[in-house]
């Protein structure tokens, strides 16, 4: 386990009043930092940590700008000053992994200042290697499925469990995002498709260099909050929380009402699982 993570795990001391998964006006978030600062104290946090979607060299509308880190660091100093009595504030990124030209690896990230770094897989190659975003909503993914990728949905998953296992092998980071989050859109566009058996080899092979590469596993919660799934699945959950494996329990709040968003249900289902229910 990094030594950064390891501090962070330390300064909780087994707390559950935290969120380390969070974006605001810096990148696709729908807020300021200060008003999320606000929500989590009123949502009784002690810790909060921004994460802001890395700069990338690729045009993307959800990332942030690299014009815009060093406004980022500046205001997350004035926030720690103005309420470092009440909550302690974090300055974390998450950096997506574009394959070897980019990713939590670079030096660019390592220069930066950060408390933590989230490592995360939205983009993937297509089969003529343009970079494409399938983090997207169901109705974008069918039509990137159809003009981009062919509409070879295999390819696209496994592409997405292969590019997170090759930035597991490449480290860099702290905190794994919702590595499992094409389930959501993979089986939107064909129903069951996550019991196939390639589709659970190809899980499993992430979830096993996840838990080699000794990174803390996030539990996503911001999709369930919505009606949506959990990332990871809940059967994955109990595996990992009978293996011992380190988890943080993360709302990805893009609104400063999410912030502690189905953390409190995951947390039950944490306690029923290890004590063998």
């Amino acid at each position: 386990m990094a030594h950064k993570i390891k501090k962070i795990l330390d300064d909780l001391g087994g707390s559950r009043k935290y969120n380390f998964h969070g974006h605001t006006q810096y990148c696709d978030g729908r807020a300021g930092m200060e008003a999320f600062v606000n929500a989590a104290i009123e949502a009784g946090f002690t810790h909060y940590g921004f994460t802001p979607h890395s700069p990338i060299p690729i045009a993307s509308p959800c990332n942030m700008s690299a014009a815009d880190v060093d406004l980022y660091m500046a205001e997350l100093a004035e926030l720690r000053q103005k309420y470092g009595s009440e909550i302690k504030l974090y300055m974390g990124m998450e950096v997506d992994y574009l394959g070897s030209m980019w990713g939590p690896a670079h030096k660019y990230f390592s220069e930066l200042p950060l408390d933590y770094v989230i490592g995360s897989v939205h983009f993937i190659p297509t089969q003529d290697d343009a970079l494409v975003d399938v983090d997207g909503s169901p109705d974008s993914f069918r039509v990137k499925l159809h003009e981009q990728f062919h509409d070879d949905l295999e390819y696209v998953v496994r592409t997405f469990f292969r590019q997170t296992v090759t930035m597991l092998e490449s480290g860099g980071f702290d905190i794994i995002g919702h590595y499992d989050k094409i389930t959501r859109n993979a089986s939107a566009v064909r129903p069951g498709v996550e019991s196939e058996p390639w589709f659970i080899s190809s899980k499993k092979e992430a979830t096993e260099a996840a838990i080699a590469s000794g990174v803390v596993i996030e539990v996503n919660t911001k999709l369930h909050a919505e009606g949506g799934p959990l990332f990871p699945d809940i059967a994955t959950i109990r595996s990992l929380v009978r293996a011992g494996v380190p988890l943080l329990v993360n709302s990805d709040a893009h609104r400063p009402h999410k912030v502690n968003a189905s953390r409190e249900y995951v947390f039950g289902l944490m306690d029923a699982f290890s004590y063998g229910e």
